[in-house]
Protein backbone atom coordinates (compact mmCIF):
# COMPACT_ATOMS: atom_id res chain seq x y z
CA UNK A 1 0.00 0.00 0.00
CA UNK A 2 1.47 3.34 -1.08
CA UNK A 3 -0.93 5.96 0.33
CA UNK A 4 -3.33 5.71 3.25
CA UNK A 5 -5.96 8.47 3.39
CA UNK A 6 -7.36 9.23 6.85
CA UNK A 7 -10.56 11.28 7.14
CA UNK A 8 -12.00 12.18 10.54
CA UNK A 9 -15.68 13.07 10.40
CA UNK A 10 -18.23 14.42 12.85
CA UNK A 11 -21.70 15.33 11.56
CA UNK A 12 -20.49 16.50 8.15
CA UNK A 13 -22.34 14.04 5.92
CA UNK A 14 -22.69 16.08 2.73
CA UNK A 15 -19.10 17.33 2.88
CA UNK A 16 -17.83 13.83 3.59
CA UNK A 17 -19.69 12.37 0.63
CA UNK A 18 -18.21 14.99 -1.73
CA UNK A 19 -14.76 14.36 -0.27
CA UNK A 20 -14.98 10.60 -0.76
CA UNK A 21 -16.32 10.96 -4.30
CA UNK A 22 -13.38 13.18 -5.25
CA UNK A 23 -10.91 10.73 -3.73
CA UNK A 24 -12.38 7.54 -5.15
CA UNK A 25 -12.44 9.06 -8.64
CA UNK A 26 -8.65 9.42 -8.66
CA UNK A 27 -7.31 6.92 -6.13
CA UNK A 28 -5.95 3.60 -7.35
CA UNK A 29 -7.57 0.98 -5.09
CA UNK A 30 -4.53 -1.27 -5.56
CA UNK A 31 -2.16 1.27 -4.00
CA UNK A 32 -4.43 3.57 -1.98
CA UNK A 33 -6.63 2.83 1.01
CA UNK A 34 -9.20 5.26 2.39
CA UNK A 35 -10.08 5.16 6.08
CA UNK A 36 -12.94 7.15 7.61
CA UNK A 37 -12.87 7.54 11.38
CA UNK A 38 -16.33 8.63 12.49
CA UNK A 39 -16.57 10.41 15.85
CA UNK A 40 -20.09 9.27 16.74
CA UNK A 41 -21.92 11.30 14.07
CA UNK A 42 -25.69 11.48 14.43
CA UNK A 43 -26.44 12.72 10.90
CA UNK A 44 -26.23 9.37 9.09
CA UNK A 45 -22.59 9.74 8.00
CA UNK A 46 -21.52 6.17 8.88
CA UNK A 47 -24.54 4.68 7.12
CA UNK A 48 -23.81 6.77 4.03
CA UNK A 49 -20.19 5.61 3.93
CA UNK A 50 -21.18 1.95 4.32
CA UNK A 51 -23.86 2.16 1.63
CA UNK A 52 -22.13 4.27 -1.02
CA UNK A 53 -18.44 3.55 -0.47
CA UNK A 54 -18.08 -0.16 0.36
CA UNK A 55 -14.35 -0.04 -0.43
CA UNK A 56 -13.72 2.52 2.28
CA UNK A 57 -12.60 1.28 5.70
CA UNK A 58 -15.04 2.67 8.27
CA UNK A 59 -14.04 2.98 11.92
CA UNK A 60 -16.76 4.08 14.34
CA UNK A 61 -15.33 5.35 17.63
CA UNK A 62 -18.66 5.33 19.49
CA UNK A 63 -17.95 8.76 20.99
CA UNK A 64 -16.43 12.07 19.97
CA UNK A 65 -12.74 11.49 20.68
CA UNK A 66 -11.56 14.67 19.01
CA UNK A 67 -9.61 15.30 15.82
CA UNK A 68 -6.12 14.37 16.98
CA UNK A 69 -7.03 11.11 18.72
CA UNK A 70 -9.30 9.97 15.87
CA UNK A 71 -6.52 10.62 13.36
CA UNK A 72 -4.12 8.62 15.49
CA UNK A 73 -6.58 5.71 15.46
CA UNK A 74 -6.75 5.89 11.67
CA UNK A 75 -2.95 6.10 11.37
CA UNK A 76 -2.57 3.02 13.58
CA UNK A 77 -4.99 1.13 11.33
CA UNK A 78 -3.28 2.26 8.11
CA UNK A 79 -0.54 0.50 6.18
CA UNK A 80 0.64 3.01 3.53
CA UNK A 81 4.17 4.37 3.48
CA UNK A 82 2.61 7.82 2.98
CA UNK A 83 -0.29 9.01 5.13
CA UNK A 84 -2.74 11.64 3.89
CA UNK A 85 -4.66 13.46 6.61
CA UNK A 86 -7.64 14.98 4.83
CA UNK A 87 -10.45 17.01 6.39
CA UNK A 88 -13.99 15.87 5.66
CA UNK A 89 -14.77 19.24 4.00
CA UNK A 90 -12.01 18.87 1.39
CA UNK A 91 -12.64 18.20 -2.29
CA UNK A 92 -9.55 16.85 -4.03
CA UNK A 93 -8.95 18.17 -7.55
CA UNK A 94 -7.29 16.42 -10.46
CA UNK A 95 -4.41 14.09 -9.58
CA UNK A 96 -3.63 15.95 -6.37
CA UNK A 97 -2.91 12.88 -4.27
CA UNK A 98 -0.59 11.16 -6.73
CA UNK A 99 1.27 14.42 -7.45
CA UNK A 100 1.95 14.90 -3.76
CA UNK A 101 3.14 11.30 -3.54
CA UNK A 102 5.47 11.84 -6.49
CA UNK A 103 6.90 14.91 -4.75
CA UNK A 104 7.74 12.90 -1.62
CA UNK A 105 9.27 10.20 -3.82
CA UNK A 106 11.59 12.77 -5.35
CA UNK A 107 12.46 14.63 -2.12
CA UNK A 108 13.48 12.13 0.56
CA UNK A 109 14.27 14.85 3.13
CA UNK A 110 10.69 16.18 3.14
CA UNK A 111 8.53 14.92 5.99
CA UNK A 112 5.22 16.49 5.02
CA UNK A 113 3.94 18.25 1.91
CA UNK A 114 0.70 20.14 1.33
CA UNK A 115 -1.10 21.30 -1.86
CA UNK A 116 -2.50 24.68 -2.79
CA UNK A 117 -5.82 25.12 -0.96
CA UNK A 118 -8.70 26.97 -2.61
CA UNK A 119 -11.95 28.43 -1.30
CA UNK A 120 -15.26 27.24 -2.73
CA UNK A 121 -15.13 30.08 -5.30
CA UNK A 122 -11.64 28.87 -6.32
CA UNK A 123 -9.87 31.88 -4.81
CA UNK A 124 -6.72 31.25 -2.79
CA UNK A 125 -7.05 30.08 0.80
CA UNK A 126 -4.01 30.90 2.91
CA UNK A 127 -2.65 27.56 4.11
CA UNK A 128 0.92 28.45 5.12
CA UNK A 129 1.67 29.78 8.58
CA UNK A 130 4.52 31.11 10.63
CA UNK A 131 5.08 29.71 14.10
CA UNK A 132 3.13 31.75 16.69
CA UNK A 133 5.02 34.54 18.45
CA UNK A 134 3.81 37.31 20.73
CA UNK A 135 4.75 39.81 18.03
CA UNK A 136 2.72 38.23 15.21
CA UNK A 137 -0.20 37.71 17.58
CA UNK A 138 0.02 41.38 18.63
CA UNK A 139 -0.08 42.33 14.94
CA UNK A 140 -3.28 40.32 14.52
CA UNK A 141 -4.90 41.66 17.69
CA UNK A 142 -4.04 45.29 16.90
CA UNK A 143 -5.13 45.17 13.27
CA UNK A 144 -1.63 45.74 11.91
CA UNK A 145 -1.70 42.41 10.05
CA UNK A 146 -4.87 43.43 8.22
CA UNK A 147 -3.73 47.00 7.56
CA UNK A 148 -0.37 45.85 6.17
CA UNK A 149 -1.34 42.49 4.73
CA UNK A 150 1.52 42.54 2.23
CA UNK A 151 4.17 43.11 4.87
CA UNK A 152 6.16 40.26 6.35
CA UNK A 153 7.09 42.39 9.38
CA UNK A 154 3.52 43.12 10.40
CA UNK A 155 2.03 39.82 9.29
CA UNK A 156 0.25 37.68 11.81
CA UNK A 157 0.69 33.92 11.78
CA UNK A 158 -0.97 33.72 8.37
CA UNK A 159 1.43 34.39 5.50
CA UNK A 160 -0.69 36.86 3.52
CA UNK A 161 2.48 38.29 1.99
CA UNK A 162 3.22 34.94 0.32
CA UNK A 163 1.38 34.44 -2.97
CA UNK A 164 1.37 30.65 -2.61
CA UNK A 165 2.68 30.36 -6.15
CA UNK A 166 5.99 28.57 -5.59
CA UNK A 167 7.44 25.61 -3.76
CA UNK A 168 8.59 26.74 -0.35
CA UNK A 169 9.67 25.45 3.04
CA UNK A 170 7.25 26.81 5.64
CA UNK A 171 6.95 26.65 9.42
CA UNK A 172 3.43 25.25 9.39
CA UNK A 173 1.01 23.78 6.88
CA UNK A 174 -2.63 24.08 7.91
CA UNK A 175 -3.75 20.57 8.79
CA UNK A 176 -6.74 20.38 6.44
CA UNK A 177 -4.68 18.37 3.93
CA UNK A 178 -1.25 16.83 4.54
CA UNK A 179 0.67 14.03 2.92
CA UNK A 180 3.15 12.75 5.51
CA UNK A 181 5.96 10.26 5.20
CA UNK A 182 5.25 7.47 7.68
CA UNK A 183 8.81 7.47 9.00
CA UNK A 184 8.44 11.21 9.70
CA UNK A 185 5.40 10.40 11.86
CA UNK A 186 7.43 7.76 13.64
CA UNK A 187 10.25 10.25 14.26
CA UNK A 188 8.14 13.24 15.36
CA UNK A 189 5.51 11.18 17.16
CA UNK A 190 1.77 10.97 16.70
CA UNK A 191 -0.57 13.95 16.99
CA UNK A 192 -0.81 15.28 20.54
CA UNK A 193 -4.18 14.07 21.81
CA UNK A 194 -4.22 16.85 24.40
CA UNK A 195 -5.52 18.98 21.52
CA UNK A 196 -9.12 18.00 20.98
CA UNK A 197 -9.28 20.04 17.78
CA UNK A 198 -7.14 22.94 16.48
CA UNK A 199 -3.41 23.69 16.96
CA UNK A 200 -2.40 20.03 16.68
CA UNK A 201 -1.10 20.90 13.21
CA UNK A 202 1.11 23.73 14.53
CA UNK A 203 2.39 21.52 17.34
CA UNK A 204 3.19 18.60 15.03
CA UNK A 205 4.91 20.74 12.38
CA UNK A 206 7.12 22.21 15.10
CA UNK A 207 8.09 18.72 16.24
CA UNK A 208 8.63 17.65 12.63
CA UNK A 209 11.17 20.42 12.10
CA UNK A 210 12.82 19.65 15.45
CA UNK A 211 13.61 16.08 14.40
CA UNK A 212 15.05 17.18 11.06
CA UNK A 213 12.20 16.74 8.54
CA UNK A 214 11.22 19.54 6.16
CA UNK A 215 7.67 20.92 5.88
CA UNK A 216 6.96 21.97 2.30
CA UNK A 217 4.19 23.79 0.44
CA UNK A 218 3.80 22.50 -3.14
CA UNK A 219 1.40 24.62 -5.25
CA UNK A 220 1.03 22.30 -8.25
CA UNK A 221 -1.68 19.97 -6.89
CA UNK A 222 -4.85 21.64 -5.62
CA UNK A 223 -7.83 20.97 -3.37
CA UNK A 224 -10.92 22.91 -2.28
CA UNK A 225 -11.48 23.44 1.44
CA UNK A 226 -15.07 24.43 2.17
CA UNK A 227 -14.43 25.16 5.87
CA UNK A 228 -16.90 24.66 8.64
CA UNK A 229 -17.83 21.07 7.90
CA UNK A 230 -18.07 20.35 11.62
CA UNK A 231 -17.37 23.72 13.30
CA UNK A 232 -20.50 25.27 11.76
CA UNK A 233 -22.56 22.99 14.01
CA UNK A 234 -21.69 25.00 17.14
CA UNK A 235 -19.56 28.17 16.61
CA UNK A 236 -19.26 29.10 20.29
CA UNK A 237 -18.23 25.63 21.32
CA UNK A 238 -15.56 25.41 18.62
CA UNK A 239 -14.28 28.94 19.35
CA UNK A 240 -13.76 27.99 22.99
CA UNK A 241 -11.96 24.81 21.99
CA UNK A 242 -9.73 26.74 19.59
CA UNK A 243 -8.78 29.09 22.40
CA UNK A 244 -8.03 26.18 24.73
CA UNK A 245 -5.79 24.66 22.05
CA UNK A 246 -3.88 27.93 21.61
CA UNK A 247 -3.26 28.14 25.34
CA UNK A 248 -2.07 24.53 25.45
CA UNK A 249 0.41 25.18 22.63
CA UNK A 250 1.84 28.22 24.39
CA UNK A 251 2.14 26.42 27.72
CA UNK A 252 3.87 23.51 26.00
CA UNK A 253 6.33 25.46 23.85
CA UNK A 254 6.73 28.91 25.48
CA UNK A 255 6.40 28.37 29.22
CA UNK A 256 4.56 30.46 31.87
CA UNK A 257 5.64 33.88 30.57
CA UNK A 258 4.59 33.11 27.01
CA UNK A 259 1.31 31.65 28.27
CA UNK A 260 0.56 34.81 30.26
CA UNK A 261 1.41 37.00 27.29
CA UNK A 262 -0.85 35.18 24.85
CA UNK A 263 -3.73 35.18 27.36
CA UNK A 264 -3.49 38.96 27.62
CA UNK A 265 -3.40 39.41 23.85
CA UNK A 266 -6.36 37.09 23.34
CA UNK A 267 -8.39 38.94 25.96
CA UNK A 268 -7.72 42.32 24.33
CA UNK A 269 -8.51 40.91 20.91
CA UNK A 270 -11.88 39.49 21.94
CA UNK A 271 -12.76 42.64 23.88
CA UNK A 272 -12.08 44.80 20.81
CA UNK A 273 -14.14 42.47 18.63
CA UNK A 274 -17.03 42.53 21.11
CA UNK A 275 -17.05 46.33 21.21
CA UNK A 276 -16.87 46.60 17.44
CA UNK A 277 -19.60 43.99 16.98
CA UNK A 278 -21.90 45.82 19.39
CA UNK A 279 -21.40 49.10 17.54
CA UNK A 280 -21.98 47.48 14.13
CA UNK A 281 -25.13 45.81 15.42
CA UNK A 282 -26.52 49.19 16.49
CA UNK A 283 -25.58 50.89 13.22
CA UNK A 284 -26.83 48.05 11.00
CA UNK A 285 -30.12 46.78 12.48
CA UNK A 286 -30.85 44.67 9.38
CA UNK A 287 -27.90 42.42 10.25
CA UNK A 288 -27.99 42.93 14.02
CA UNK A 289 -28.52 39.22 14.72
CA UNK A 290 -25.28 38.28 12.93
CA UNK A 291 -23.35 40.77 15.05
CA UNK A 292 -25.08 39.65 18.24
CA UNK A 293 -23.96 36.10 17.53
CA UNK A 294 -20.37 37.28 17.02
CA UNK A 295 -20.47 39.29 20.24
CA UNK A 296 -21.80 36.25 22.11
CA UNK A 297 -18.91 34.07 20.87
CA UNK A 298 -16.27 36.70 21.66
CA UNK A 299 -17.75 37.36 25.09
CA UNK A 300 -17.71 33.64 25.88
CA UNK A 301 -14.02 33.49 24.88
CA UNK A 302 -13.23 36.48 27.11
CA UNK A 303 -15.02 34.88 30.05
CA UNK A 304 -13.09 31.65 29.54
CA UNK A 305 -9.81 33.55 29.96
CA UNK A 306 -10.80 34.67 33.46
CA UNK A 307 -9.72 31.87 35.84
CA UNK A 308 -12.86 32.17 37.98
CA UNK A 309 -15.11 31.50 34.99
CA UNK A 310 -12.80 29.52 32.74
CA UNK A 311 -14.34 26.63 30.82
CA UNK A 312 -11.44 24.24 30.73
CA UNK A 313 -13.04 21.82 28.31
CA UNK A 314 -15.47 22.93 25.67
CA UNK A 315 -15.70 19.31 24.53
CA UNK A 316 -15.89 16.12 26.58
CA UNK A 317 -12.59 14.79 27.86
CA UNK A 318 -11.01 12.01 25.84
CA UNK A 319 -10.10 8.71 27.38
CA UNK A 320 -6.44 8.21 28.28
Amino acid sequence: MNISVIIVSWNAKSFLQDCLESLTEQADPQSTEIIVVDNASSDGSPEMVAAKFPGVILIQTGKNLGFAKANNIGIHKSSGRYIALVNSDIKVLGNCLSELGDYLDQHPDVGVVGPKILNSDLTLQISCRQFPTLWNNFCEASGLAKAFSGSRLFSGEQMFYFCHDQVRDVDVLVGCFWLVRRIAFEAAGRLDEGYFIYAEDVDWCKRCWEVGWRVVFFPGPQAIHYRGGSSANDPERFALEQQRAILRYWSKHHGPMGHAGIRSLLFLRYMARSILGTICGLLKPATARKYRDRVRVNTACMAALIPLHAKRNAFPKTED
